[in-house]
């Protein structure tokens, strides 16, 4: 399965299109709550269960019921999301010959979702709805529009926290974000969002599954997935619970044509509130804990070779000295197998099941070590920050125009790169120019090597920079790939 078979759900429209509708509705059921079970004799106190047991419809009239107590409840904190991004066009021939070929300006507009999740006007979206755009526009369930400010992107995760202003005094409806966490596959949810821009929707289906990772989606790949009907401009808007709590928000769909196919993806609460408190707290990107080890996945072949009976957790290849998992007493070679008792079989998971925690939360892993399961816990802390020292470089070498950092721990976990990595990154590149030797740097990139010097920090950088002449070869990382390029300047 391709990264290319996901299809983000954000519309990209022609002219704005009809905002959403207020959800009006007759007073109806929800799906009726179970029968009390019939009294037993008991020679003990038996203490009742914490809440209803979950069940299929039992008669015509549980068939029969409704889903308008949850909308009515949870559509009026949905909302519409309108950007825009002008650009300037490349003039064509026929321009250039008849008028001199002046640029052209081009407005590329995107259509998507979100949830109000604070009365004051907080509302959370997708990242792919509003990344690059010069101007974002809210449309209330009331049909009112409000220009909008970006409080925090998260690219990493897909997430994005806006914020109206409203009149003083008013207080909007809001969507509350599940914390319970008890989600099961076949659970019913709802999905309400924009699609196509038509107005407001609301299709229903169960979950297919929970924790599906590997996708390669986000970085953080950890989705909610349901057969609920999702559609371009879907994206950002809420999947709900009968609760009417916002239990994920609505992401991509698996599609080859890019309509609905049956098979949606959400991002769980969790990583939304995370998300959602790092915005009002202020902080310019999210902070999240790490374990501070390098895992790979159990394949069948290995689990044959460690005399595992099935392929299951993540072994660790990597400690970084004194992270949280070195301190708790995990050793290369461990197989992860839970974290606080949920199984993890990828990175992705360990990921989310440590990124989601509160820094300074304690962990509890449970390994195998040579056949015998250990029980350890680990204090979650933050990557290191270190010294990153940025440099912007100048002058005559492959380098001008860049700016680079020292790549730290840190560093590498809010720009979604490899935290074992040694080096420096590029934190900016030049957007203007053109590419000396068809190569040009992005950010991200990873300088290893400089004329057969090793780059370990912006010092070394400089360094052999100024030792530099006309001749250069250097090696560069970008994702998994190495690539060695040599130009003359």
């Amino acid at each position: 399965m391709t990264f290319k078979t996901f299809t983000l759900i954000t519309a990209a429209i022609a002219a704005l299109s009809t905002p959403a509708l207020a959800q009006t509705a007759q007073p109806k059921r929800a799906p009726a709550s179970p029968p009390a079970a019939p009294a037993t004799q008991a020679k003990s106190p038996v203490t009742a269960p914490a809440e209803p047991a979950k069940r299929t419809p039992a008669n015509v009239a549980d068939v029969k019921s409704s889903f308008a107590p949850v909308v009515r409840a949870s559509a009026p904190a949905v909302v519409n999301v309108f950007s825009e991004r002008r650009t300037q066009a490349a003039a064509s021939r026929a321009e250039i010959l008849f008028y001199g070929g002046v640029p052209r300006e081009r407005v590329e507009q995107s259509l998507g979702s979100g949830a109000i999740v604070r009365a004051d006007g907080v509302i959370v979206t997708n990242n792919h709805v509003i990344e690059g755009n010069d101007t974002i526009r809210v449309v209330l369930a009331d049909r009112r529009e409000f220009p909008a400010k970006v409080l925090l992107a998260d690219p990493r995760s897909d997430l994005a926290v806006l914020k109206i202003d409203l009149p003083a005094g008013e207080r909007l409806p809001t969507i509350r974000i599940d914390a319970d966490e008890r989600l099961e596959v076949g659970d019913l949810v709802l999905a309400i969002g924009n699609p196509y821009g038509v107005g407001q929707t609301v299709t229903n289906g169960i979950i297919s599954a929970l924790s599906r990772s590997g996708v390669g989606i986000t970085d953080y790949s950890f989705f909610i997935q349901t057969d609920a009907a999702v559609n371009p401009g879907n994206s950002g808007g809420p999947l709900v619970d009968m609760d009417g709590d916002l239990i994920g928000l609505n992401t991509a769909i698996f599609s080859q044509s890019g309509g609905s196919s049956g098979v949606s993806f959400a991002i769980p609460a969790a990583m939304v509130r995370q998300v959602v408190a790092s915005a009002m707290a202020g902080n310019a990107h999210v902070e999240r804990p790490w374990l501070g080890a390098q895992t790979v996945p159990i394949t069948r072949e290995a689990a044959q070779n460690l005399g595992l009976a099935i392929a299951q957790g993540v072994q660790v290849k990597q400690l970084y000295p004194g992270g949280p998992a070195d301190k708790a007493g995990v050793k290369v070679g461990d197989i992860l197998l839970t974290i606080n008792g949920e199984a993890v079989n990828d990175d992705s998971a360990v990921a989310y099941r440590i990124g989601t925690r509160p820094a300074g939360d304690a962990a509890t892993l449970k390994v195998m070590r040579s056949g015998v399961e250990r029980t350890l816990v680990a204090r979650l802390a933050t990557p290191p920050g270190g010294d990153a020292h940025e440099i912007h470089v100048s002058g005559s070498n492959p380098f001008t125009g860049t700016t680079i950092s020292n790549l730290t721990p840190a560093l590498a976990e809010e720009k979604g790169l490899d935290p074992f990595l040694k080096g420096v990154t590029v934190t900016e590149a030049p957007t203007t120019g053109i590419a000396r030797g068809g190569f040009a740097f992005k950010a991200g990139d990873v300088i290893l090597e400089v004329n057969g010097q090793s780059i370990d920090s912006t010092q070394a950088l400089q360094d052999a920079i100024k030792a530099g002449g006309r001749q250069w070869i250097f090696a560069v990382q970008r994702g998994d790939q190495v690539r060695r390029i040599q130009q003359v300047i």
